[in-house]
């Protein structure tokens, strides 16, 4: 293939390799808000279909099997389970963070009234659910479960509403990915608070410190990203230590992280130019000038990015396909009886999410409304918001991750059983609703269609 020697000829690309077959169909899949939800759905699905199989015993104990260091006085050991649930999951709780940041500063949320819809959306969306299930459970042994019925799937409502495609407008999803992000911190955030262990003063000082080197070393322009790496280990080891979730620990780094970029779109132009005026030639090597340039510009490439952005890019297709997934094999296996569904706690986490979710949804935002504290985007309605209430009772990962905390062994596969027929529940709803209102839209704009 020669080059047209036009701006898009093959010498401005760079060179094909094989495992562009692969890059390519994955780089596109992950673009669809569905794909997330679409390998969370199956990896729970197998869950259950395991944990009801005649290999149930053995699928389950596996994620109880322990391992980690125990040598002399260092002992550090969880289950498979706990170590996904405290470790891995600290990452999609960084990454959660990042996505509110950037929405925050350089998305749609930066401007404040539109922001503040969305905030006591999710505030509403956590107290009503809560006392819901208080109602329900109050003196009883679930009570302690009431954090359980607070979050939002944000992979599972994203994906209901990309099956919905152009049928629903951008503000409404604006709306749900915003209230999902907050309703994640807060639900961490209660997490830390209400489920916490005895908080020990000195591993908590020891990460406030490892908070303040981190800040310290951006300030001083430190930018290589294996030492933020070992740096965010060091304090999820204290915050772990401490008695705070340490799930904890990824929602302030990721809130910590820059979304300012070092190089400006002008300055990556001059850098580059100056490469580009060196003649071509066999002078790309050594410590010469020329190489010297090279390396600039590939740095000023990377830094055109904000911190924020790269490591969205980085982590989130390995939390979206490794993490997720292994996150539901490990907690979605639940024994599906009718015993069970029976239960006050499955009823109450049901009640919870299907009913106290779209009232508390749709209560603050009208509040808001009214009082003038936030502003309704173009294209959104109170019509839209209640229906999106309903999908907001979709609190599979979340719940799953609360109720592992809040239960005991008596009381969490009731649990999850009113966990997984809410989330089926509110996904069918949200999405029935929301297409015939999408269908009655056009149907007013096009009588004679």
């Amino acid at each position: 293939m020669k080059d047209s020697g036009k701006p898009g000829g093959v010498r401005t690309r760079l060179p094909p390799e094989l495992i562009d077959w692969l890059n390519k169909p994955v780089a596109r899949f992950i673009h669809f808000g569905v794909a997330a939800g679409v390998v969370l759905l199956l990896s729970t699905i197998v869950a259950i279909v395991l944990a009801n199989s005649p290999w149930g015993a053995g699928f389950l104990g596996f994620w109880e099997t322990e391992i980690g260091i125990n040598a002399g006085s260092l002992k550090l050991e969880r289950s498979i389970r706990e170590w996904i649930n405290d470790a891995l999951m600290t990452l999609f709780f960084f990454v959660i963070a990042l996505e509110l940041k950037r929405e925050l500063i350089v998305g749609e949320m930066r401007n404040p009234r539109i922001a503040a819809l969305s905030i006591t959306a999710a505030i509403g969306g956590m107290v009503m659910p809560a006392l819901f299930y208080l109602a329900i459970q109050k003196g009883q042994p679930g009570q302690n479960g009431w954090g359980t019925v607070m979050a939002t799937d944000t992979a599972f409502v994203i994906g209901c509403l990309a099956l919905l495609g152009s049928r629903i407008p951008p503000s409404l999803r604006l709306f749900m990915l915003s209230l999902a992000i907050v309703d994640d911190v807060g639900a961490i955030l209660v997490v830390a608070i209400g489920y916490g262990h005895d908080i020990k003063g000195f591993p908590l000082a020891l990460a406030f410190l490892g908070f303040a080197g981190v800040f310290a070393m951006g300030w001083l322009g430190i930018r290589h990203v294996g030492l933020y790496a070992v740096a965010g280990m060091l304090i999820w080891f204290a915050v772990d230590a401490s008695g705070v979730h340490a799930t904890a620990a990824g929602v302030v780094l990721g809130l910590m992280t820059p979304t300012r970029r070092w190089v400006s779109d002008e300055r990556l132009h001059v850098i580059l130019n100056r490469v580009v005026d060196y003649p071509p030639g066999d002078h790309w090597s050594g410590d010469t000038e020329d190489r010297k340039a090279l390396r600039m510009a590939e740095a000023a490439a990377r830094e055109t990015l904000s911190p924020v952005e790269r490591l969205e890019m980085m982590l989130l297709p390995w939390v979206s396909f490794l993490i997720l997934p292994l996150f539901a094999l490990a907690n979605a296996g639940v024994s599906i009886s009718l015993t069970g569904l029976g239960s006050s706690v499955a009823l109450a986490v049901f009640v919870g999410f299907a009913l106290g979710k779209p009232i508390g949804v749709f209560a603050f935002s009208w509040l808001a409304l009214r009082s003038g504290i936030a502003l309704l985007p173009p294209g959104l309605s109170l019509k839209l918001i209640a229906a999106g209430g309903l999908l907001a009772g979709i609190g599979f990962t979340m719940a799953l991750f609360i109720a592992n905390l809040a239960f005991g062994e008596d009381l969490i596969n009731d649990a999850k059983l009113g966990i997984l027929f809410a989330s089926v529940f509110s996904a069918l709803a949200g999405t029935g609703v929301l297409a015939l209102s999408s269908s009655a839209r056009k149907a007013a704009r096009d009588p004679e269609g």
